[in-house]
């Protein structure tokens, strides 16, 4: 495998798993390089191009260009985290790179070479739709072992119940999964499938598949 990407939804510990493959040092440096509005900062540190006046084509082959070296960091492979919001920003990205590509498979597969999906999922969608529903109300969306805040999107508030918001994001949550699972189908992909359940419990068993499976392992036996 030349890729992997990270098939994910909001708090299925998506982040956690891109901090443990990177920290490999030969798994790259997997990110959320597709989203609407990147953050200034991020930006610049992925070295994304600006516009300019430059074309559609050329923009969009300069932007795959520059997040294949901050997804691959100083490895062989490159990595990246994929919510099912930002697929189709991807997806007409590579489509204006590569217009003879018969399928967005074929299309991801011209950017990235030979990719290895993974499907990251959260059995428990209660507790999964509970967490998101906090993150939001808090601000706080990701916390260090030790207490210390490592990301906060907004001021901080205290949480409190809301039955009928649990129940819809509960429903979004279920409407993320069955979309990627459709997109898998269309596509004729098989995904690996890790879950935030056994990330949780056995992290380095999980990291491990993904190493076997991308290739990346052979760097480091």
């Amino acid at each position: 495998m030349d890729s992997y990407i990270i098939c994910g939804t909001p708090r299925t510990g998506s982040t956690l798993l891109c901090d443990l493959l990177a920290s490999t040092q030969v798994a790259g440096n997997p990110d959320s390089f597709f989203m609407k509005d990147v953050d200034p900062f991020w930006a610049e540190r992925w070295a994304l191009p600006v516009r300019n006046g430059v074309s559609d084509k050329g923009y969009c082959a300069a932007y795959l260009k520059a997040v294949i070296a901050a997804g691959s960091g100083q490895t062989s492979i490159f990595g990246l985290r994929l919510m099912i919001e930002n697929l189709d920003d991807l997806t007409s990205m590579s489509e204006k790179v590569y217009p003879d590509a018969r399928s967005d498979m074929e299309g991801l597969q011209f950017a990235f070479g030979e990719i290895l999906y993974i499907h990251l999922t959260r059995e428990d969608k209660l507790a999964q739709a509970i967490s998101m529903v906090k993150a939001e109300q808090t601000g706080l969306w990701h916390i260090g072992p030790d207490g210390t805040e490592l990301e906060r999107l907004a001021q901080p508030e205290e949480p409190r119940y809301q039955f009928n918001r649990i129940a819809s994001k509960i429903e979004e949550l279920e409407r993320f999964d069955a979309a990627w699972l459709n997109w898998f189908d269309e596509q004729g992909i098989i995904p690996l499938r890790i879950t935030y359940e056994t990330l949780s419990q056995s992290s380095i068993e999980a990291v491990g598949l993904i190493c076997t499976q991308s290739g990346c392992a052979r760097a480091v036996a």
